[in-house]
């Protein structure tokens, strides 16, 4: 069959292109995007909502699809794995996540995984899985603030950030990240601050560092255990333990600590004022709570610093144990994990030490 010179060499430049784009494509990061749900995928009723809108409306296909750019940082794939607002997550979902997070990254074809999250409680889903996974791949929450259907979205930039990042080899080893409003925040140490600026989050040791037009700026690395360095193993978790919380204010009785201690639970945490300071009225009803088998942990609700065990209360005397710098939150995620392997507060108050 004759072919003409004009079309062989078309052929051969589309060729050479596609050979170019496959070469291209191999050269680049596989990165799983795992959807939950949350603000990333929310919608508003008009380009000015920014702070009123409807939650997990958009599926993650569709926040590939537009966010052609991802395409030049990495090979990216996406699952859903729920559609929810973060504050209706569960335990059973921290456990079905965390799980697929481990599988994925035991596969040698995926490079680094992705997690869009709601915002309200994205902290500590970064923080069961620092404790949880054991990889040294890069796995990066992100999150965003306003919705993609607002003036200034931040989600779109986010992804991006994230998507970069999560195929960073010098990312690996550095523990379950966040990246929003171009910081690299570590999973451990980080927290929402503010409820609907862009700049919401913030870790009170320091940013780990910067993510600017895809290429990562590190200053400093965590030193707390996580991910390959963790005692806790996500593949060997069946169940979380119940743990709840009682915050500590001005006034408070001990109606909740009450009602808590006869509802099941293994941890209670307190979650007082200064350095998880308990009112002289409800220490009897924590000491009760003690005596029934409930471990009870002395946290603070202070944005920044760290308890300090035997100040304020006798906390030898009461075997009680302190949560060091983690906001009663956070000391709910690593108390039910610490938990799945001891009730011994010796060795619980080591974890909140080492963790």
């Amino acid at each position: 069959m004759y072919l003409s010179p004009r079309f062989r060499a078309f052929a051969a430049g589309a060729a050479l292109l596609a050979a170019g784009a496959l070469a291209h494509a191999q050269s680049l990061p596989n990165v799983v995007i795992l959807a939950t749900g949350g603000t990333i995928a929310g919608a508003g009723a008009s380009a000015v909502n920014s702070a009123t809108y409807a939650a997990a409306k958009v599926g993650v296909e569709k926040l590939i699809a537009g966010l052609p750019e991802l395409s030049k940082v990495a090979n990216v794939r996406g699952e859903q794995v729920f559609q929810v607002a973060s504050e209706s997550l569960t335990n059973d979902n921290l456990l079905t996540l965390a799980k697929r997070v481990s599988a994925l990254a035991k596969q040698p074809d995926v490079d680094g995984i992705v997690i869009t999250h709601g915002t309200d409680t994205v902290e500590e889903t970064a923080y069961f899985l620092t404790l949880t996974v054991h990889t040294n791949k890069p796995i990066v929450m992100v999150a965003s603030m306003r919705p993609g259907t607002a003036l200034s979205a931040d989600g779109a930039l986010n992804l991006y950030d994230a998507v970069s990042v999560a195929g960073s080899k010098d990312a690996m080893g550095k523990g379950v990240l966040l990246t929003m409003n171009d910081s690299i925040e570590s999973g451990r140490d980080v927290t929402k601050n503010f409820n609907i600026k862009p700049s919401a989050f913030v870790s009170q040791w320091g940013s780990l560092g910067m993510v600017v037009e895809g290429k990562n700026y590190w200053f400093r690395a965590p030193v707390k255990r996580h991910t390959m360095n963790s005692e806790f193993d996500i593949d060997k978790i069946t169940a979380l333990p119940p743990v709840e919380i009682a915050m500590g204010y001005e006034g408070v009785a001990s109606t909740a600590i009450d009602a808590l201690g006869k509802s099941g639970i293994k941890a209670l945490i307190h979650g007082g004022p200064g350095n998880g300071s308990v009112a002289d009225r409800i220490v009897p009803s924590l000491q009760k709570v003690r005596a029934d088998g409930i471990v009870v942990i002395r946290s603070s609700r202070v944005p920044d610093g760290f308890v300090i065990r035997n100040a304020e209360q006798p906390d030898d005397k009461y075997d009680w144990v302190v949560a060091h710098d983690l906001r009663p939150q956070k000391a709910r995620i690593l108390a039910m994990v610490a938990l799945t392997k001891t009730n011994d507060t010796k060795e619980l108050q080591r974890i909140f030490w080492e963790y």
